[in-house]
């Protein structure tokens, strides 16, 4: 048995995440040759949701050293449980204002900012802690009305409000594609994403930084690296199916994270 600060798991929990995560790493690296990349440009985000703290020191040990989860109170639990760990969480999913507190306290990456008010609250609560949050902005390319995020055409204005926000350090753009066997309307939502960034490069505020863009997940990832992604969130590729349904994290999403 391994132990790291106190909570055993077994050394084949290692080695079935090492496994799989070698395996997304090989996908990911394939992708990339496809489209001409290199694959040092792609960042995985492993997506812990639904995977108790016990098992995440499993996924530490295996090599994961930056988590994503899509609940606040879900994340700040394996932050304290787990505070013992030089982790990185990114919360990747809808925030409530009420919430802002939290992540300031422990979140190093928040990638579904689609709202003044959010942003504000954030910004108030980071100086409290006098910290700063990497920050993706949250974009609807599927116009799904179930989905959270901005339409393409909003980004652009809600872009110059943000240099109010100094906590706030804006990295690029983030969506989930429509869930679709269609990869013509997947692919569709990232070259908009691909697209929009590209636009903001030359219109953005200075000192915004738009260059990222987090797309693609367990079912629709190397289309989203063939597309130009630079991050993707890949969660039961990596931790196996989950109990829970995605759509009580993801709205309109069914299975693909």
């Amino acid at each position: 048995m391994a132990d790291t600060g106190g909570s055993a798991f077994s050394q084949s929990d290692v080695d079935n995440y090492a496994a799989r995560l070698a395996t997304v790493r090989e996908r990911i690296a394939a992708a990339c040759r496809r489209a001409g990349r290199d694959p040092a440009e792609v960042r995985l985000l492993p997506i812990s949701k639904t995977v108790p703290a016990p098992l995440l020191r499993a996924a530490y040990a295996a090599g994961m050293t930056a988590l994503g989860e899509n609940k606040v109170q879900e994340a700040k639990g394996k932050w304290q449980a787990m505070a013992d760990l030089p982790l990185s969480w990114s919360i990747v999913g809808h925030l409530q204002t009420n919430k802002a507190r939290d992540v300031a306290r422990f979140a190093d990456e928040f990638q579904a900012l689609d709202s003044l008010r959010v942003a504000e609250a954030l910004d108030r609560r980071l100086e409290v802690e006098d910290r700063t949050l990497d920050v993706f902005v949250q974009v609807n390319t599927s116009g799904e009305e179930s989905k959270f995020g901005l339409s393409p055409d909003e980004v652009a204005a809600f872009a110059r409000e943000l240099p109010a926000f100094s906590r706030l350090k804006v990295k690029g753009l983030m969506t989930l594609a429509i869930f679709s066997a269609d990869e013509a309307r997947v692919r569709r939502c990232f070259r908009l994403l691909r697209d929009l960034r590209d636009r903001l490069r030359a219109e953005a505020p200075a000192g915004l930084s738009f260059e990222q863009l987090s797309m693609g997940m367990s079912g629709d990832f190397e289309i989203a690296i063939e597309e130009g992604a630079t991050l993707v969130r890949v969660g039961q590729a990596i931790f196996g199916p989950r109990p829970t349904k995605d759509a009580d994290y993801w709205p309109g999403a069914a299975g693909i994270s």
